[in-house]
């Protein structure tokens, strides 16, 4: 079986270039946004003339030049493909790697020569590099403001109450799929029922190996991945049954009041991710019928991916249009800021990119989406975030907040952070590291 297009442990190069006059940044962060050892640095970016590359480049060289040059070898930039461009761009400017969630996962423990590992991305994704992290690697994160909506939507205090309702009636044939856009706490959870980590690239490969388990499973925290992960292996959509959204709906709900829950082959964590779901069927043939290709991202909904000309993960979605001949046109359904990205370096090859959701439906339709939402929480990683970061731990002055441990969570709005003990953590790492193991495991052998 050929390893498909979209999986990667190895990432290579965007090709994304800086290029003169044209502004890097899609927008500046309130200065009471950055932590008191970082104003000084955004207090310095915002007193820049503009934005450009000639403004921008200078100031951060002084700061991260010195920094790659004291840390050497052991130091490694990384960024996902979501962080806004100018992130993106100078990440790899600097020697760093940009990836998706799966390659991202596994960088520290394929990297044991890297000591100091800065992320400029969303906690999750920095905690899980963390949790198959060497004892002697650091997991660094620019921001640990920058969280994920969907990861909200199934925090471990969340999840905990059904997660005892669901052990209570089902025991051990109960087995959890934990999509990567989990805290450690609910990978963990994977790992203690048997079950294992996903990624929208391999998601299907790792349900479908639930599948054969025989037992219930639990799909958590997206349901659209769920549901559109189900249909690509042939199952019966009437067999999957998705429970409520704890943000919105709460915890105090019974599994028994639940229809067709004993039934149900798969349930589905009511969780989403706002970026995806904005898009339609009718922007979907919109694009179609002027003779454009449309690909998404499978956190979309079901309808709009069933359309659509081909679905996967980010690393799916540059590979299929920056592998694709000149005189292509494509309509990308994903994060605004990977799509504009996508664009510009596709240009240069004579492939025409534009974003799903900048269909021309009706006015009036409150759904469509001009240039395509960016992924806001991500964008929390800016220039004086990785400036800042990079000269602190050169100084050795870099805030504890910053450092990510497995099991840590920290508040999106107030940064408070959670730390468990020394014991707990052990027990959470040794789970979470069970579930990701066996993703991995699952992933490599279908090559």
């Amino acid at each position: 079986m050929a390893r498909a297009q979209d999986i990667s442990s190895n990432p290579k190069p965007t090709g994304i270039t800086l290029q003169s006059d044209i502004p890097i940044c899609q927008g500046d962060l309130p200065l009471d946004w950055y932590q008191d050892e970082f104003k000084p640095y955004a207090e310095e970016f915002i007193a820049l003339p503009d934005r450009t590359p000639e403004s921008v480049l200078p100031w951060l060289d002084s700061y991260i030049k010195p920094a790659i040059d004291h840390f050497g070898d052991s130091l490694l930039l990384l960024a996902h493909y979501y962080m806004g461009g100018e992130i993106v761009k100078l990440v790899e400017r600097y020697g760093g790697k940009v990836a998706d969630s799966y390659a991202l996962a596994l960088q520290a423990s394929q990297n044991p020569e890297k000591k100091i590992i800065v992320e400029s991305a969303v906690h999750f994704m920095a905690e899980t590099i963390a949790t198959l992290a060497n004892d002697d690697q650091q997991v660094w994160i620019t921001n640990p403001k920058a969280g994920c909506t969907m990861e909200m939507m199934a925090k471990d205090w969340m999840v905990r109450p059904i997660e005892e309702q669901l052990l209570t009636k089902y025991g051990d044939d109960l087995l959890v799929v934990a999509y990567m856009n989990t805290s450690g706490r609910i990978k963990a959870l994977a790992g203690r029922t048997g079950g294992a980590v996903c990624t929208s690239s391999n998601a299907h490969l790792v349900v479908d190996w639930a599948r054969k388990k025989s037992k219930k499973i639990l799909f958590v925290p997206d349901e659209h991945l769920g549901r559109n992960t189900a249909v690509k292996l042939g199952m019966d959509i009437s067999s999957l049954v998705t429970l409520p959204n704890p943000l919105y709906e709460g915890i105090d709900w019974n599994l028994d009041d639940i229809e067709g829950i004993d039934q149900a082959e798969m349930l589905l964590w009511g969780g989403y991710c706002g970026v995806h779901t904005v898009f339609t069927p009718e922007q979907v043939h919109w694009w179609q019928e002027k003779g454009w290709r449309v690909i998404i991202h499978p956190e979309s909904k079901m309808e709009a991916v069933q359309v659509a000309d081909g679905s996967g993960s980010t690393a799916y979605l540059w590979n299929e249009v920056m592998n694709s001949p000149a005189g292509s046109k494509f309509a990308v359904g994903t994060e605004g800021h990977f799509v504009r990205n996508l664009k510009e370096q596709a240009a240069l090859k004579g492939i025409e990119v534009m974003h799903l959701a900048e269909a021309s439906l009706d006015s009036n339709n409150p759904l469509q989406v001009s240039g395509g939402c960016g992924c806001a929480t991500m964008s929390r990683n800016d220039p004086p975030h990785l400036a800042g970061m990079l000269d602190l731990l050169r100084k050795g002055e870099a805030p504890d907040l910053n450092r990510v441990l497995a099991g840590d969570t920290v508040d999106e709005t107030t940064a408070k952070r959670e730390r468990l003990s020394g014991n707990e953590r052990t027990v959470m790492v040794a789970d979470a590291k069970r579930a990701l193991k066996r993703m991995i495991e699952i992933t490599e052998t279908a090559s």
